[in-house]
């Protein structure tokens, strides 16, 4: 690691084991770190993003060899996908030991934990030492759109952060994959980095979503407003797109179409409708969605039109997200597409 990166995560642990908060790049989004036996820092975190302290946080470490020191009772399916999945975009949901404080957990008895899979995260988390950890929600305000490189960071939180470690743009750009686990079921609590499909493949077995019906745990990202911009944003099927257009032009709002399939390529346009092209590809769509939605919640636009991803689980993740985000009920955008 260049002498300026090591400098700068002693720095940024020396800040941490002072109680203050330091910002810090992972494979998915930025995180918010505070040092997990600090109370008053993490206390501070849940301040800053004006998150309610009943919203867990992430517990973030670096070695594998730690995991029975954050949490108790790990089931075998956990072992498994932590072996295959760590360092990487997965987090999972286990009784929490006493070394966890129930203000991390939003007084729930279980802890979300990962690894991270970024080189500074790791050299942070390792320079924090084996029985120290980063509580990490999402480096921005509660319910906004989660930031992927240092700037959006600095541009929504400022200097109510004690210091930001730059890694550069996040190489997934959504957030983890929360897993959970009840007797011999895994579940996916949130979509994320990683498909049902992997987790399934590694466990030869079925991995499940909640029921709804039934008392779950809390985990981040899970409310039904999140990742929203300050812009109203609607998500529409394809075919539904040109119709809303006209209605929002006839309205006399400014819109922006974020589309991914061209089949809007050829309407008119005129300085009431602008348009950009987001890619047709998954994983690539992902890494640029939060971005772009920053890119264009700018003030300029009354309203982001989204046209609605295609019924495929290797959209899943995305589509959990814009469900979060939209400022509509999200069954208009699913007849057709979803």
């Amino acid at each position: 690691m260049m002498p300026e990166i090591s400098n700068q995560i002693a720095s940024a642990v020396a800040l941490l084991r002072a109680g203050r908060i330091v910002a810090f790049p992972t494979e998915t989004v930025y995180g918010l770190g505070a040092d997990i036996t600090i109370p008053s820092a993490i206390n501070r975190v849940f301040e800053i993003k004006g998150r309610p302290v009943g919203h867990p946080l992430i517990v973030h470490f670096s070695e594998m060899s730690q995991l029975e020191h954050w949490a108790q009772e790990i089931p075998k399916s956990a072992w498994q996908l932590a072996k295959r999945f760590w360092p990487g975009p997965l987090t999972l949901i286990l009784p929490r030991t006493s070394h966890v404080s129930l203000n991390v957990t939003g007084g729930q008895n279980m802890v979300g934990l990962r690894i991270p899979d970024h080189p500074i995260a790791l050299a942070l988390l390792n320079a924090m030492g084996p029985e120290r950890a980063l509580a990490a929600p999402s480096a921005n305000l509660f319910g906004r759109i989660s930031p992927t490189t240092a700037d959006h960071v600095f541009d929504e939180l400022g200097f109510t952060v004690d210091m930001i470690l730059d890694g550069g743009p996040c190489k997934i750009g959504l957030e983890s994959t929360i897993v959970g686990f009840s007797g011999k079921t895994t579940i996916v609590l949130r979509p994320g980095g990683i498909p049902q499909t992997e987790l399934a493949e590694v466990l030869n077995e079925k991995v499940t979503f909640p029921n709804r019906k039934k008392p779950r745990v809390r985990v981040p990202g899970s409310l039904d407003s999140h990742y929203a911009p300050l812009t109203p944003l609607e998500v529409w099927p394809t075919k539904s797109l040109l119709q809303r257009v006209l209605e929002l032009k006839a309205q006399g709002l400014r819109t922006m179409l974020l589309g991914w399939s061209a089949a809007y390529l050829s309407w008119e346009k005129d300085k009431d409708f602008l348009y950009f092209s987001m890619p047709k590809e998954p994983t690539a769509y992902g890494n640029q969605l939060y971005t772009t939605l920053r890119r264009f919640d700018n003030g300029q636009f009354d309203r982001l039109l989204l046209e609605a991803p295609p019924n495929n689980p290797a959209w899943l993740a995305i589509v959990d997200r814009l469900q979060r985000a939209s400022c509509v009920p999200f069954i208009k955008a699913q007849d057709g597409d979803f």
